[in-house]
C-alpha cells in the first residue's frame, strides 16, 4: 500500500521525508513536489528502480530520465566536465526551472535509458524536494504521470495515475500551472535550447552572452 504524507505540517513532513528516503534506499519509487510539476523519482544509481519508474509511467528507454540534484557541487561528480557555460547557467538559474544536458562521467554505473552518454540535470527550487535530495543523493525523476496523460500538479493527481506503483507520496500542495523547465543542451560545440519553458530564451542568451537566435 502507498502512503501519502502532508508536507505542509511539520510533524507529517518529517515523517514523510523519512519514509521517502527509506523507500528510495529500498529501490522503491516516490512522488515528490517540485517547482514545476510533481515528479516520480528513484535512486539514480539503481537501474532496477529506474526500470520500475519507466514501467510505472508506461514509458520506454527511448525517453531517458533526467536527474535532480540537491546542490551545485553534486554536478561535478556526475559529468565528464563542467564547462564555463554550464557554470554560468547554474549560478544564474539554480535552484530553479532550468535543465542542463551534459556528457556524463563514463565511470558512473547507471542506466537512465537511451541517453547516449549524456545526462539532463536540474536543481529544483522546492524545499521538500531539496531536503530529500540532500538526504539520499541524486535521483532519477520524471513527471509524475502515465505517459501521454497530463502531468500531475497535485499529489492526488499523481495518486490517481500511478497508484500503488509508488511507495510514498509527498504532498506539497498544488504546483500551479504545469510549466516545464527549459532544457539547454551543452553537449555540442554550441549551446542549444531543446525546450523553452519557465526560463526564457532571452534570459538564457543573456547569461551565455550569445544572440538568442543562435540557441535555436
Amino acid at each position: 500500500m502507498s502512503a501519502v504524507y502532508d508536507c505542509s505540517k511539520r510533524e507529517t513532513r518529517a515523517d514523510g521525508l523519512a519514509a521517502a528516503a527509506s523507500a528510495v534506499r529500498s529501490s522503491r519509487l516516490v512522488v515528490l513536489p517540485t517547482d514545476t510539476v510533481y515528479g516520480i523519482g528513484a535512486d539514480a544509481f539503481d537501474a532496477g528502480a529506474v526500470q520500475s519508474l519507466l514501467r510505472a509511467k508506461n514509458r520506454g528507454p527511448d525517453m531517458p530520465v533526467g536527474v535532480l540534484v540537491g546542490s551545485w557541487s553534486t554536478v561535478d561528480g556526475l559529468v565528464l566536465g563542467t564547462p564555463p557555460q554550464a557554470r554560468a547557467l547554474i549560478e544564474a538559474f539554480w535552484p530553479g526551472d532550468l535543465s542542463i544536458i551534459l556528457p556524463h562521467a563514463p565511470s558512473l554505473q547507471w542506466n537512465l535509458g537511451q541517453s547516449r552518454g549524456t545526462v539532463m540535470l536540474r536543481m529544483p527550487l522546492h524545499p521538500v524536494a531539496l531536503e530529500l535530495l540532500r538526504d539520499v543523493g541524486p535521483m532519477a525523476v520524471s513527471s509524475a504521470n502515465v505517459s501521454g496523460q497530463p502531468p500531475a500538479t497535485t499529489a492526488q493527481e499523481a495518486v490517481d495515475q500511478l497508484g500503488d506503483s509508488v511507495a510514498v507520496y509527498l504532498d506539497g500542495g498544488s504546483s500551479g500551472e504545469p510549466v516545464p523547465s527549459t532544457m539547454v543542451d551543452l553537449t555540442g560545440d554550441d549551446p542549444v535550447i531543446l525546450r523553452e519553458g519557465a526560463v526564457s530564451r532571452a534570459a538564457v542568451a543573456e547569461v551565455l552572452g550569445v544572440p538568442a537566435e543562435s540557441l535555436a
